[in-house]
């Protein structure tokens, strides 16, 4: 299984490499340390680089431009999750800098080291892919990591003011509703109506923890010997404190499986549709039995999961249609945004996770 690969940096995501060049040179105490930029093309929130500066390689995140969400773009509070984990979560990137100095690169930035292994993602080439047996593994390592993300004591390791975990639920479907509001281009009359079904049916929080809020494969990095063992967990930076059942329903909004209909698995959102993995319901069972928590809730988890992948995709494609971003990925996202309120409103009316169309 191949690495993980950075190439040419995308026009109009350039980064001043005179102005970086010489914040390094500081930074590392190398005043002859010369800088070269790469951008790993996969994506479509925080922009990611491949800096190399002398013989040290590193990883920077930044804001897109153009963004207007500051929560979701706080450089400063994922550096600080990233710090805090450091010696409590084997499974996260070691930080090593952070800077707010709008004057080199007009947004802030932060440094983390680069964890070098094989990221699945919808472009991964079909002689490169998994087999089921593979998938099947890295299925219940999946779970497996969730698990162990949810079970960390947040107050011990110095996370403990990162968010209130009471009433996170109702707060983050307030949340989402109003950022689709904000971001709206299109009528869909399906994600009105999943909105509307939410509200009135935010259950009971059973426990509190550490939330990721984008634990999928394609923010997993794995071994590349074909072990299928993970060794980090990616993009921190909507991660907070609240109900690990609305990390699991996020997870299992992106989990499209081969027993979906084509006009799901063909948006490419994800890799699970790959034989070997396991149904929705599967996987909810299997966290279940990990966690010992009751699912009786969970097509709402689900549904909130679907929900808000469908805004995510939403913001994308507003950026996009103001031209803030070129990038042709987005040209369609607004159609996802509609087969996902289709979706939602298939799991309300079922009931259920699974074999909904």
């Amino acid at each position: 299984m191949n690495k993980d690969q950075a190439k040419t940096v995308r026009k109009g995501e350039e980064l001043d490499q005179q102005k970086l060049q010489h914040y390094l040179r500081q930074f590392f105490n190398q005043p002859q340390g010369e800088l070269q930029v790469k951008q790993f093309p996969s994506g479509f929130s925080n922009l990611t680089y491949l800096i190399t500066f002398g013989d040290q390689e590193a990883v920077l995140r930044r804001p897109p431009f153009g963004a207007n969400i500051k929560s979701g773009h706080d450089m400063g509070r994922e550096y600080k999750i990233l710090k805090a984990l450091e010696n409590h979560y084997g499974k996260s990137p070691r930080p090593l800098l952070f800077c707010e100095d709008l004057d080199i690169l007009g947004a802030p930035f932060y440094l983390m080291e680069r964890v070098e292994g094989t990221i699945l993602r919808a472009s991964t080439p079909k002689e490169e892919m998994p087999n089921s047996q593979q998938f099947k593994r890295l299925a219940q390592g999946f779970v497996d990591t969730l698990c162990e993300l949810h079970q960390l004591d947040y107050d011990r390791i110095g996370l403990g003011d990162l968010g209130h975990p009471e009433g996170y639920a109702e707060r983050q479907v307030n949340g989402w509703i109003k950022r689709y509001g904000k971001a709206k281009t299109h009528d869909h009359k399906a994600m009105d109506a999943t909105a509307q079904w939410l509200v009135g049916n935010i259950p009971s929080q059973q426990k509190s923890s550490l939330v990721h809020n984008d634990f999928k494969y394609d923010n997993l990095v794995l071994e590349t010997d074909g072990s299928m063992r993970i060794k980090a967990v990616l993009d921190w930076e909507m991660t907070t404190l609240g109900d690990p059942l609305m990390d699991l329903g996020t997870s299992l909004g992106y989990w499209i499986h081969h027993t979906d209909p084509d006009f799901l698995a063909q948006n490419q959102l994800n890799l699970t549709t790959q034989m070997g993995n396991p149904t929705r319901e599967e996987l909810v069972e299997m966290y279940a039995q990990k966690t010992g928590l009751a699912m009786d809730d969970i097509v709402f988890y689900f549904v909130f999961g679907v929900f808000k992948i469908a805004v995510i995709v939403q913001q994308i494609y507003d950026r996009y249609a103001k031209g803030f971003t070129q990038d042709p990925r987005f040209k369609h996202l607004d159609k996802i945004v509609e087969l996902y309120g289709i979706l939602a409103q298939q799991a309300i009316a079922k009931n259920k996770l699974d074999r909904l169309f």
